[in-house]
């Protein structure tokens, strides 16, 4: 126990203990730096740098209570958490401390996270686990290895909920050890964490952490004040979990015995540095000040900074203090006098007083010293800057206060200087200033405690302040490419931190990330014309790319949000309107601006529609490289913000209870929670079975295992709660709407039903039918539909098993199926590419709807069951009117199939996945319309963009000189080509060919031969000769004005062809495959007079120099072969930055020099292999959104032509 009673300065604790956790640890490379870059609150730790003057207990002081919680901490005792509760002041921080330092000093401290309330990243849960993780790795090296791993296994961890940090960062790697040795977790002042839904989730994950464990123990310290988040998270929690002790229960007799060692050790230190006599300053005082104190160690600590800042006029000061306290002894004791005594409140009266006073006594004391005049001018300042500090949402140093003040940093620390004993100001000018304690800030705010109008701070008015000085410091400081980057590809990640401070200093970040708090919290109207209006107008690009290099996109969203709050309860129409275009803006280029922070002035300007204000605002800061802008888009479209993150196609969506949060489950293993007010990724989860389902609170996720049993996961930690088992292959689960039942269906007819709180089996019940398809349950799961033999639709009473209905509707097993929330209505899909609606009490038929092109897939309701929302493989979405079958919306901008729909619960947005990998949030209360084409089929050699949409064919003639100038639609054929100008060539699957003609489609020739369906396509450049690849293994070419087939090529190859390109001389013909060869044939002769092996299997595109001599081929990695035809010789191969080959190919071969080495550095425009970026000279200059990414497209000198996915074509011209 002497350990734990020693006067401890932390500030020297550091080195030693942390040299030994890392002794042995040689290796410097990727893994440290892996560590290192995971993100920390650098005060956190009770030793850190900013506490290394903070005590712990002093000898002879706690004894009893150190002896407890050791105890407990080293004992048997199954209760995993300590609750050390007390009111404010009452030393709860300092037992932390000296807890902390002890099983520190002993190496069994695992990490301690002090919170502070306005702390920066300490006053907030955003860093608490991985900051818990960093010193894990420090503390316990056995656990180093393991952390790292699931770093590199997840590299957006730390951007990951709480519960998902705290489970791969936390709990797995603790997992792993097999050491039996006990450690201890401190968290201090979890009360001052800014949110109290995260306090409760922190209270969650530490009472699960002993139970995940099976060979370390890990135990928990808290200390907080019994606030209403924790208590009520204690509350929920089983009381074999926890031990509790509150301090201010505790007898009186201890405490002031403690507070009076503490009185006697410190003014002994101050007797001994004045020369005052040893006894100094005499047991009665001593005893006066432990009167005074209440039991309140807080009030102990500034009463002896305030008499030790007096130095020589130590005496004159501890005078003031006795006489003050003695005022305050004699007021207290007449208001309490007829007060009854015993509960929290009329405890806390008389301390709350004592410590009211010692803070106005410290206050005023420099006052008595000055004019009236200069009185006046040091109430002003110091109310001023202390209204700051207390309501600043992260500590700032003296000279970013001063500069964000707008003060000289003379004035601030010297005014600083007289508060020493309120607050912690650091000698060095540059490390942040503290309050002392929590307590100061709650005096300083509340009118009925500070009782001097000098010195009260009105909040509302103080925040107003802050949120000027805010913005005028940031219309000094803010500009485009704040940082001198210049490149529109570097990455934000590459930012060092001291780069990034020495370009946006903490002042300058501080009022980037919180000008919008303080202008919520003043709340102030918003004008048209004023200063926010005028801000934004200059600004808001400059903002927006200083929050990216910061790595706060989504705050800078959440900011536009709160603005758009307040905006809209105002009469600022103009201002309501910018900032509405400012979120559209943001949701839509989220995420090249999050990556690359110049994007804001590249990609989201370029991309932004017409008629955006941010757009035309900012106008003349589009990148100059880029010579004329792409068509876009005319005004927003309904689609908010398109989500990218999946792999691989997306299998279905659901939205939250609450409409804030999207869960998305994908065909590649991984199920997402997303932030529908940011678009950021909350969550990913690895599932690996089917199917899957969420709980419409997102706590819990169900999936049927292999073995055929139902796992319960929890969402936070993974962790398995449940395993319900032993009955038949599931083939259906569902959470009900409100999440307290569970259901599932097997494939031997047998349905449950559970309570999701304990898992109780209600009730089972068996539908006596063979052959069925389980489709969906409703929202309340007493109903089921099911898919049976003849292809009929039943309706099943899942409590009794009784059938309710049966719809003789002709069903595929593949049917989509939604029952309405009012549980009226039945919509069904079709293969015929309708969905109908149908009453499910009468079987009765209500309406069809019509208008999708291709299948229906997926089907949802409104929650008013007003409207329905129908997703199909034509790419589309539509929203029908239930009461009269009309269509109200449509929804274009997948690239693929769309496999499913939701609508949020508030039925104010719709979610789509989709078979492209992405999800769209779609505004539902909008009437807007994307118009887009959809695929494309081919590229004639022309340039002339061809694409195809399920039913139409359409030609865009390109100019590549001009820009696109014509249009026409046909029907629909499976491949087809332009053929000059007047005539068009299709192929039909059964390997048919027609010349058509272009304007009338009259049938000009049929070309017969081929076996099998056509492969390829391709013209000669003056359009006399038509080559064609087939399944039959055939090349033929063709006469376009006779029809005749002038040769017959049997191609040899069991690979399906990829590529034809005739030679600019119409004399040589380039067949490539699939399996990386190329072979060219002489076309007069029908020999094969060459054959080359391309190293990488998919081949792009090819073209002939204009000789006829050399081929070049590039790849879909982007690499690019130049061949010799004659000799079959590969000259060179070089990179072509992405996956274009440009048509100018060969001149740019000779300006670089055939001479050259094997790779060429000059390169011009192109496209990445992943055809997300426009290149320019191997860099990434410009980020394509999924819309207008290429299906194909032609580069020539200094313009880039696309066609896209959609149909939609585009060009882009470059400086």
């Amino acid at each position: 126990m002497t350990s734990t009673t020693s006067n401890i300065n932390f500030g020297d604790a550091v080195s030693s203990v942390q040299a030994n956790n890392i002794n042995g640890d040689v290796h410097i490379g990727r893994h440290e730096n892996t560590l290192d870059h995971l993100p920390r609150a650098e005060d956190a730790p009770f030793n850190s740098y900013a506490r290394q003057h903070e005590h712990g207990c002093l000898p002879d002081t706690r004894v009893d209570l150190l002896q407890e919680i050791h105890s407990w901490a080293d004992g048997q005792d199954e209760r995993c958490i300590f609750w050390l509760s007390g009111l404010a002041g009452t030393g709860k921080s300092t037992i932390a401390r000296t807890v902390a330092h002890s099983y520190y000093t002993n190496q069994r401290l695992a990490a301690s996270f002090f919170f502070s309330r306005g702390g920066g990243d300490v006053s907030h849960a955003d860093m608490f686990v991985t900051s818990i993780a960093a010193q894990l790795a420090d503390n316990i090296p056995a656990s180093r290895c393991h952390i790292r791993e699931a770093i590199a296994e997840r590299s957006s961890i730390a951007r990951q909920s709480l519960r998902d940090q705290w489970h791969h960062l936390i709990l797995c790697p603790l997992s792993k050890l097999r050491e039996a040795r006990s450690y201890i977790l401190v968290v201090d002042a979890l009360d001052e964490c800014d949110n109290d839904s995260n306090i409760q989730i922190i209270v969650q994950l530490l009472a699960d952490v002993q139970p995940s464990l099976t060979g370390v123990r890990l135990r928990v310290l808290l200390t907080s004040r019994p606030e209403v988040p924790i208590r009520h998270g204690f509350g929920q929690m089983a009381d074999s979990k926890h031990k509790d002790v509150v301090l201010h229960t505790l007898s009186p007799s201890v405490v002031d015995h403690d507070i009076g060692v503490f009185f006697e050790h410190w003014l002994r230190i101050i007797a001994k540095d004045c020369y005052y006599e040893h006894d100094w300053p005499g047991a009665e005082n001593i005893g006066q000040l432990v009167q005074s104190a209440c039991g309140l160690f807080i009030w102990a600590a500034t009463a002896f900074r305030f008499i030790q800042e007096g130095g020589q006029f130590a005496k004159d000061r501890l005078r003031i203090v006795l006489k003050d306290s003695a005022v305050t002894n004699n007021s207290s004791e007449d208001s309490t006098s007829s007060e009854d005594s015993g509960t929290d409140d009329q405890l806390q009266i008389l301390p709350e007083k004592r410590l009211d006073n010692i803070y106005l006594t410290v206050l005023k004391r420099p006052v008595r010293r000055y004019t009236k005049y200069e009185s006046k001018k040091w109430y002003a300042l110091v109310k001023e800057i202390l209204g700051a500090i207390v309501l600043l949402y992260s500590p700032l140093s003296a000279t970013s206060l001063a500069r964000l003040l707008h003060r000289s940093t003379e004035e601030v620390r010297q005014t600083l200087h007289e508060l020493h004993s309120i607050l912690d100001v650091p000698q060095h000018s540059t490390y942040h200033v503290r309050l002392h304690h929590p307590s100061f800030r709650d005096f300083l705010l509340n009118k009925n405690r500070c009782r001097d109008d000098n010195l009260w701070v009105e909040e509302r008015q103080t925040h107003t302040a802050l949120a000027e000085k805010c913005i005028l410091l940031l219309l000094s400081s803010l500009k485009q490419d704040i940082c001198g980057i210049g490149d529109f590809g570097v990455r934000a990640a590459k930012m060092e931190r001291k780069q990034l401070e020495h370009y946006i200093p903490p002042e300058m970040q501080y009022a980037c990330l919180y000008w919008t708090h303080h202008l919520a919290k003043s709340g102030a109207p918003l004008l048209d014309d004023e200063k926010v209006h005028e801000f934004l107008k200059q600004h808001f690009l400059h903002w927006l790319e200083a929050l990216s290099w910061m790595g706060k996109v989504s705050e800078g969203i959440y900011a536009i949000s709160s603005l758009e709050s307040i905006a809209l309860i105002g009469d600022c129409p103009d201002l309501a309107a910018f900032i509405h275009d400012m979120k559209r803006f943001t949701l839509y280029s989220r995420l090249p601006i999050e990556l690359a922070p110049l994007q804001v002035y590249s990609s989201a300007l370029v991309f932004a529609p017409v008629k955006s204000i941010v757009k035309n605002q900012f106008a003349d800061q589009l990148t100059q490289w880029i010579k004329s802008p792409p068509q876009v888009d005319d005004d927003w479209s309904a689609c908010l913000q398109t989500l990218e993150g999946h792999n691989v196609m997306i299998r279905s969506v659901i939205f939250s209870h609450d409409s804030t949060r999207l869960a998305s489950v994908s065909y590649d293993k991984t199920a997402k929670i997303w932030d529908v007010r940011s678009g950021e990724c909350l969550q990913t989860f690895d599932v690996y079975s089917d199917p899957v389902t969420f709980s419409h609170d997102f706590t819990r996720l169900a999936s049927v295992t292999q073995k055929n049993t139902i796992q319960i996961r929890d969402t936070s930690n993974g962790a398995c709660l449940h395993t319900l088992e032993g009955y038949g292959n599931v083939e259906l689960i569902a959470f009900s709407h409100d999440s307290m039942h569970f259901a599932s269906a097997s494939s031997n007819g047998t349905i449950k039903i559970w309570d999701a709180s304990n898992w109780v089996c209600l009730h089972t019940s068996k539908i006596h039918k063979d052959h069925v398809d389980f489709r969906v349950f409703s929202h309340n799961l007493m109903q089921l539909a099911t898919v049976s033999k003849p292809r009929t639709i039943d309706i099943w009473d899942t409590s009794r098993g009784v059938c309710l209905q049966v719809f003789n509707h002709f069903a595929h097993f593949d049917t989509p199926i939604a029952f309405s929330r009012n549980l009226a209505w039945l919509a069904l899909g079709e293969l015929i590419h309708i969905a109908e609606l149908w009453d499910i009490s009468s079987g009765a038929y209500l309406h069809t709807f019509r208008g999708h092109k291709r299948p229906v897939i997926s089907l949802a309701f409104s929650h008013d069951s007003m409207r329905l929302a129908s997703a199909s493989v034509d790419k589309t979405i539509k929203i029908w009117d239930t009461s009269n079958g009309q269509c109200l919306q449509t929804y274009k901008g997948h690239n693929r199939g769309v496999n499913s729909v939701a609508f949020s619960h508030d039925s104010t947005q719709l979610a789509s996945a989709s078979q492209d990998e992405t999800i769209k949030i779609w505004d539902a209360s909008s009437s807007a319309f994307l118009q887009t084409h959809d695929s494309v089929s081919s590229v004639s050699p022309s340039q002339d963009l061809m694409e195809q949409t399920p039913d139409t064919l359409a030609c865009q003639c390109v100019d590549l000189g001009g820009g696109v100038h014509s249009m026409r639609h046909f029907p629909r054929s499976p491949m087809a080509i332009l053929c000059g100008s007047t005539r068009m060539v299709r192929a039909s699957i059964s390997g048919t060919i027609k010349i058509e003609d272009r304007d009338s489609l009259a049938c000009l020739k049929i070309l017969e031969g081929h076996r099998g369906s056509i492969e390829q396509l391709a013209i000669s450049d003056d359009s006399m000769r038509l080559v064609s690849a087939s399944q039959d293994k055939t090349v033929k070419i063709w006469d376009t004005s006779s029809g005749a087939c002038l040769q017959t090529l049997e191609s040899y190859s069991e690979s399906p062809s990829s590529l034809i390109a005739f030679s600019r001389d119409s004399l040589l013909l380039a067949l490539a495959f699939r399996d990386g060869a190329v072979k060219i044939w002489d076309i007069s002769s029908g020999a094969c007079v060459q054959t080359l092996k391309h190293r990488d299997f998919d081949i792009y595109s090819m073209v002939f120099s204009d000789e006829s001599t050399r081929l070049a081929s590039a790849s879909i990695e982007g690499t690019t072969n130049i061949w010799d035809i004659n000799s079959g010789t590969l000259l060179q191969t070089f990179r072509t930055c992405g996956l274009g080959l440009f048509t100018d190919i060969f001149t740019l071969l000779e300006y670089e020099g055939m001479t050259r080495p094997q790779q060429i550095t000059h390169c011009s425009i192109n496209i990445s292999a992943d055809r997300t970026w426009i290149t320019r000279h191997d860099e990434e200059w410009l980020w394509l959104p999924v819309e207008y990414r290429p299906g194909h497209f032609v580069i020539s000198g200094g313009r880039i032509t696309v066609t896209t996915r959609q149909g939609k074509t585009w060009s882009l011209d470059f400086v």
